[in-house]
């Protein structure tokens, strides 16, 4: 039996293992994909604490080293299903295989709604992006593209356009429906055109992507773009354990203090809560403090 098992490999549950780690802990971690998270998906990095530069994937190679060098193992494995036992908590993967814990991190994450289309992952990560604080720099005085028509992407749409020389909002609704003030900032914008009743149908580009075909009220049209900034949602990775947690409407995770959830025992870190700010420096914090909660629940200090 672990002491701890951390179900997500990203920023949070990687900070996590450290942490507990250190307070010389017997530490799992489970990630179903890529360790790292979705941050390996960004080419080039600029906004963590330390590093002036760097790719997604370096930087998720050394928080995995760390871990390692730590003391922590790390498992593939996808987890379907978690119970709670009382005194310890068993989670069981798609392979069958099960792992025995006194305490449980949840640092699923929230995968970024795709736009569904057959050519879509290729660009991912080569024109494709889901995150303007991560990306829009690199895209300074060229022409972009967003998806999205919310308040999420309108934030992400008032952020580009201090930077772009370009900017085609594209929504398929008849209209935005972000907030009033949000928008009058962007019809106020000479370099920001909006585009309304738009179907996203298809990608331009050999290896890196150059264009977005769309249909606006049925006609068929081509925009040549840099770069496709998507934000039409995130969907949390939560639904296997909803029984042990409270979820909100959307399918986060509702912590108390932050990373308490209801069953004693289980703790939540990074983008798979409720939560203001999604960054990797804020799914880090997450991560030390839910192992600091957990350890003093293993040590029985809480």
């Amino acid at each position: 039996m672990y002491d701890l098992i951390i179900i997500g490999g990203g920023p949070a549950g990687l900070t996590a293992a450290v942490y507990a780690a250190r307070a010389a802990k017997s530490v799992l971690v489970l990630e179903k994909e890529t360790a790292g998270g979705q941050i390996t998906l960004s080419p080039e990095i600029e906004n963590i604490p330390g590093f002036t530069s760097i790719s997604g994937a370096e930087f998720a190679d050394k928080m995995v080293d760390q871990a390692l060098t730590q003391g922590a193992e790390i498992e593939f494995g996808e987890v379907i299903s978690l119970e709670d036992h009382g005194d310890y908590k068993v989670a069981v993967t798609d392979t069958g295989d099960r792992y025995e814990a006194k305490a449980v991190i949840l640092a699923t994450g929230a995968a970024h709604r795709h736009l569904g289309l057959p050519e879509e992952e290729k660009f991912i990560g080569n024109g494709e992006s889901f995150c303007a604080v991560c990306d829009g720099a690199f895209y300074k005085d060229r022409t972009v593209a967003l998806v999205g028509g919310g308040n999420s992407a309108l934030v992400e749409a008032v952020m580009l356009a201090g930077l772009v020389k370009k900017l085609y909002i594209l929504q398929d609704m008849p209209f935005l429906t972000g907030e009033a003030k949000m928008q009058e900032r962007l019809r106020a914008k000479d370099n920001v055109e909006i585009l309304c009743n738009v179907k996203v149908t298809g990608l331009i580009g050999d290896e890196e992507l150059t264009g977005v075909r769309i249909e606006q009220d049925g006609e068929p049209k081509e925009i040549m773009v840099d770069g496709l900034f998507v934000a039409i949602g995130t969907v949390p990775q939560n639904n296997a354990f909803r029984e042990l947690l409270d979820l909100d409407e959307r399918g986060y995770v509702v912590a108390r203090d932050s990373v308490l959830t209801k069953t004693r025992g289980i703790f939540v870190a990074g983008d798979c809560r409720t939560k203001r700010v999604r960054q990797v420096t804020t799914a880090a914090a997450d991560g030390a403090e839910a192992a600091i909660a957990a350890v003093n629940f293993i040590e029985g200090r809480a």
